[in-house]
């Protein structure tokens, strides 16, 4: 039966079917892709922070006074600072990373050491430390900016992050700054330090550092005069081609000791008085010349720059890097030492 009320029935009926069809579509409309990604918010309160987020320390706010020796002054500037300033000017910036972070490492354990020794160098205006070799080579910005020229921005970055991602570490034995020393490149093999310093430390034990063999710097020479060789070591050859015995070797592969016409001399004396390039050293005489070849570039004690540079090549992190080259000791944070540091200043 077809009356005017069934039909408002129908009608009602049809209504409410498609409200509720349509209901879930506009529920869901708001939150469609392209209007919200329906991820947790975030806005931290003050002192809080991401687990995300990547926090870095250098520890107390330590100064370093450094005397420059070609402009004759001192200048004060942040630890870290300087340490950036001293892996830029001792090691190659084509290096890879990780050879530059195991240096930033060696570079501020050795400053944090200096800052620890009681009797300190009498240097101009408080100095703790020059800008030469005979501390670390640092250079500051301006100088920085010369010697890389059109390489300073990549430059300056890749070490910087290298200085960053090491900010306030050092490296220590038994829970005291290591004796840091590095070198260009070995021979084949690093030396002990009582070769050339007389004095044995743990940390220091010749190791095997393959990688060297590729360096530009591994092979040397050097041709003196027979008058000059004879009056710079105090000697007198014989007649004949002879010009001397090895009698003694290193742990690191290098001349211990030489017996030239009845006297013997150590190899790092020899290394010193003529100029040579590592102790590891052949000579020949040829006519009215002697012709010196050397294996490797430096003291050979510690870290080899090199080496490090060939470890990274092959994917070793700076810690692998350290543990090689200093055996038995730890990377730790110099937080509490500097804080010593900062109190005896």
């Amino acid at each position: 039966m077809n009356t005017p009320k069934f039909k408002l029935f129908i009608v009602l009926g049809a209504l409410l079917f498609v409200i509720t069809l349509m209901i879930p579509s506009l529920v869901v409309l708001p939150f469609t892709e392209d209007q919200a990604t329906g991820k947790l918010g975030e806005q931290l309160k003050k002192g809080e922070s991401s687990a995300e987020t990547k926090v870095t320390s250098s520890g107390p706010a330590v100064e370093v006074a450094v005397f420059q020796m070609q402009k004759k002054q001192t200048v004060t500037l942040p630890l870290e600072e300087y340490i950036v300033g001293v892996v830029a000017s001792e090691m190659p910036r084509e290096f890879e990373k990780e050879a530059l972070k195991a240096q930033a490492l060696a570079a501020r354990t050795y400053i944090v050491n200096q800052m620890l020794k009681e009797s300190k160098t009498e240097l101009p205006g408080g100095a703790l430390v020059t800008d030469t070799i005979q501390h670390q080579v640092y250079k500051d910005d301006a100088e920085l900016r010369r010697i890389f020229k059109d390489d300073y921005s990549w430059a300056i970055k890749k070490i910087r992050e290298a200085v960053s991602e090491t900010s306030g570490q050092i490296i220590t034995y038994n829970g005291s700054p290591i004796d840091a020393s590095f070198f260009s490149t070995s021979n084949g093999y690093t030396e002990n330090p009582e070769e050339v310093w007389q004095m044995p430390l743990p940390y220091l034990k010749s190791v095997e550092s393959p990688w060297d063999l590729n360096s530009p710097k591994f092979d040397g020479q050097k041709v003196l005069t027979v008058s000059e060789f004879e009056q710079k070591l105090g000697v007198k050859l014989p007649n004949n081609s002879t010009i001397g015995n090895v009698t003694e070797r290193t742990a690191g592969k290098r001349v211990g000791e030489v017996e030239i016409n009845g006297k013997t001399i150590k190899g790092k004396d020899i290394r010193d008085t003529l100029g040579l390039k590592s102790t590891d050293f052949t000579w020949e005489r040829k006519g009215d010349k002697i012709i010196i070849n050397t294996k490797g570039n430096g003291h050979g004690v510690g870290m080899s720059q090199y080496g490090a540079n060939g470890m990274a090549a092959e994917g070793k992190s700076y810690k692998d890097i350290i543990a090689h080259y200093y055996q038995g000791v730890e990377v730790t944070a110099s937080d509490n030492i500097l804080t010593k540091v900062l109190a005896k200043q």
